[in-house]
């Protein structure tokens, strides 16, 4: 223990010089600065996640909108086809009222003609 400043020494036990030097020593600063580099490593992790997830967010609120504009575009589709619908039963049926006043489409008696 360091007694002007209360802090401990690690002192690491194995041998982390290649050429067989002397074992490496380690400050309390040291491990914090490795500690604090952990903690932006997760720190880092932790904003990817969130970016992720904002992404995955913006993206799923984007398919709603989507999603609302083609059901609302199936709904004018809906609207549309009745509309013509009832328009194409009323045109059928001026047709045939047409065609049953015109005498050139009035059906015809096929036994009167073979008489």
């Amino acid at each position: 223990m360091d007694e002007n400043d209360g802090t401990f020494t690690n002192i690491s036990l194995v041998d982390d010089a290649v050429d067989g030097g002397s074992a490496a020593l380690y400050t309390k600063q040291e491990n914090e600065l490795s500690i604090m580099n952990c903690d932006i490593d997760g720190d880092m992790e932790n904003q990817v996640e969130v970016e992720e997830k904002t992404r995955l967010i913006n993206q799923v609120l984007e398919l709603q909108h989507t999603l609302e504009d083609l059901s609302a575009r199936v709904d004018a589709v809906k609207e549309e086809n009745l509309k013509l619908k009832s328009e194409n039963q009323v045109l059928g049926q001026y047709i045939e009222n047409l065609m049953s006043a015109s005498s050139v489409f009035q059906t015809t008696d096929t036994k009167s003609k073979r008489k």
